[in-house]
């Protein structure tokens, strides 16, 4: 991207049960602060950032002493409007990304589209209710918050995998990767928006 025309996220979102900040800079190369107090929430924002060189920075404090799950979800929240908001009008980008992550046994399929129409086909068996002290269906509910949040179309399949932690980081990495494509900018478009309706906008945005 030239000088000045970075595409940088800022959100700030409070809640009764959350106070969260992410700055997200798509043009990044991988940096990453990120502190949620949920630990492996933390470990898979590290995946996103390294593989989608996404420049992340994420400050949140929530009622994690109840459980996990408002954090985890306004976490997602915010990650989506700071995408979104890094995004724009989404001209010049590729907008279609794929990729397919293993790690050891596990193998995940990851297919998006920033086409501006929120939508999760999700398709992870994950098989310990728990990764830690991390409530494994919380995966989902991220995924969902960030997808609602973005105007992204998302699919996520597991191809193989019986090892819970490989599979929810093989995630992740795959979902950085498609991303990346995704956002990327296609010199061929010159600035145009990748839609044959000239717009992509995302619903209720």
């Amino acid at each position: 991207m030239p000088p000045g025309l970075e595409r940088v996220g800022t959100i700030h979102r409070v809640t009764g049960e959350t106070d969260v900040r992410v700055t997200l800079g798509l043009d990044g190369s991988g940096h990453c602060t990120v502190n949620t107090g949920v630990p492996f929430l933390d470990h898979m924002l590290h995946q996103l950032a390294s593989h989608g060189l996404i420049d992340l920075e994420i400050k949140a404090v929530g009622d994690t002493h109840i459980d996990d799950h408002h954090t985890n979800e306004d976490v997602g929240i915010a990650v989506g409007q700071a995408l979104a908001q890094a995004l724009g009008e989404r001209r010049g980008i590729h907008r279609f990304g794929h990729f397919v992550a293993p790690l050891d046994e596990a193998l995940v399929q990851v297919a998006l589209d920033c086409s501006g129409r929120p939508h999760l086909s999700y398709g992870l068996q994950i098989p310990a209710q728990k990764i830690g002290s991390y409530d494994t269906e919380l995966v989902k509910e991220f995924f969902v918050a960030v997808a609602n949040n973005s105007g992204l179309t998302l699919h996520i399949r597991q191809l193989d995998g019986v090892n819970s932690h490989h599979i929810v980081e093989a995630c992740f990495k795959a979902f950085a990767r498609a991303l990346r494509l995704a956002v990327e900018v296609d010199p061929r478009r010159a600035g145009a928006v990748p839609s044959s309706k000239g717009v992509l906008e995302q619903a209720g945005g």
